[in-house]
């Protein structure tokens, strides 16, 4: 098949790129600057999903479509919230718009868990937005929301580490927040699978690893891994919305209130769709064995 990846240079599209070139399919890679690892069976193309004219083109005989592009919902986009809806809706708008007018016959989305018109952050409601958008297409279409990520090059790890200390942390609410993270290396083949399988069309599946970790139990890892202990202080959420909205404020600060809004969320699935995909939960890496190299 000729697959164009969106997004296809960031953390999840390099793992996504690599398998689909493993499967023997021609990708090509667009991205805001393009790069790719060399390959016979990789092109790389320019373009920012923002702007449709500079994505067009590489729609052109395309056979599926994996839009992956994403900001961050752990961190004040550069330019404010408002980027979530510039980047994640009306760039979903550009990319159905081109894979339309090109005659692409199918588009992967990669979405996010509790993405919701209606949801409490700037980043659910673009996310929410975004699929309705898709689900408005005339494509066959596959919504994808994951769990929260981690792998090399992944941010998950590092935002542990920046929202904490070594030996003794605060945490908002004593880091109760739940989470259920999913290795790169385990959701790349799963995306290669939606693209693949026409069996998959209409379907929205939400994906988790194998275990539910609380944002203590995650900090606790990150640590142990390093060779130190932490110890968890309780910080009042009333307490942390106060420091995050007022740092908010702060030029450069890298958080603000929907962080706060998201510290409140679990970020777990109700029924792991990593079954409808083919695998169990319990044959997925876990968190600890990333950050013990078992």
């Amino acid at each position: 098949m000729q697959i164009l990846v969106v997004g296809g240079t960031g953390f999840v599209g390099t793992a996504l790129v690599r398998e689909l070139c493993a499967r023997d399919h021609a990708v090509t890679v667009l991205s805001r600057t393009a790069e790719a690892e060399p390959s016979d069976d990789v092109r790389a193309v320019d373009g920012d999903v923002t702007d449709y004219e500079s994505i067009e083109g590489a729609f052109a005989g395309q056979d599926a479509v994996v839009n992956l592009v994403a900001l961050s919902p752990l961190f004040t986009p550069p330019g404010g919230n408002e980027m979530h809806e510039r980047v994640h809706l009306d760039g979903t708008r550009h990319v159905v718009e081109a894979a339309a007018a090109h005659g692409v016959d199918k588009l992967v989305q990669m979405s996010a868990l509790g993405a919701d018109p209606e949801g409490p952050t700037a980043y659910l409601r673009a996310k929410g937005n975004a699929e309705r958008v898709v689900r408005a297409s005339t494509l066959d279409w596959v919504l994808v929301r994951p769990s929260v990520v981690f792998g090399d090059g992944g941010e998950f790890v590092d935002f542990t580490k920046l929202l904490t200390t070594p030996y003794v942390t605060g945490l908002p609410g004593g880091g109760r927040t739940c989470f259920q993270p999913l290795w790169v290396g385990d959701l790349a083949p799963m995306l290669a699978d939606a693209v693949e399988d026409d069996a998959h069309v209409g379907g929205v599946y939400e994906l988790g690893g194998p275990e539910v970790l609380t944002l203590a139990d995650v900090t606790k890892l990150v640590y142990r891994a390093d060779g130190r202990a932490v110890r968890v202080l309780p910080v009042p959420m009333a307490l942390a919305k106060v420091g995050l909205t007022l740092g908010a404020l702060l030029p450069g600060f890298p958080m603000g209130s929907d962080q706060y809004r998201s510290l409140r969320l679990d970020n777990t699935v109700d029924e792991n769709d990593v079954r409808a995909l083919g695998r169990e939960p319990s044959d997925l890496r876990t968190l600890d064995s990333y950050l013990t190299g078992d």
